[in-house]
């Protein structure tokens, strides 16, 4: 049995495009640190608790990724030009069905 490596694209505010492969399991910033993507900063390491992971989940995507825990929608109160698809990627788990999921990552974090 082969086993699928999603692949995620993160996509920056001017409209520039990184197309990544995720290990299952892993968050989806650590996905984006591994593979030095531009404005997904971490500063927190992945613990819930700053913000600077902040991306807006495209729309096709929006209903198919687990909906966000109180502490992560505590925190993006926190964070600048939320909206209703933004999540912190560091709360995210990569599963096989995250495979050509879409990420959208605000201008503030240029």
């Amino acid at each position: 049995m082969e086993s699928t490596v999603p692949a995620i694209t993160f996509v920056e505010s001017n409209g520039a495009e990184h197309r990544v492969q995720a290990e299952l399991g892993q968050s989806v910033m650590q996905a984006a640190v591994n593979n030095q993507v531009p404005g997904i900063l971490a500063d927190c390491g992945g613990s819930c608790s700053c913000a600077t992971c902040h991306g807006y989940i495209d729309a096709d995507w929006h209903e198919r990724v687990p909906q966000p825990e109180q502490a992560e929608t505590d925190m993006l109160s926190c964070a600048l030009d939320p909206l209703p698809t933004s999540r912190l990627t560091c709360q995210i788990k990569v599963t096989p069905e995250l495979d050509g999921l879409v990420v959208r990552l605000p201008v503030s974090q240029i």
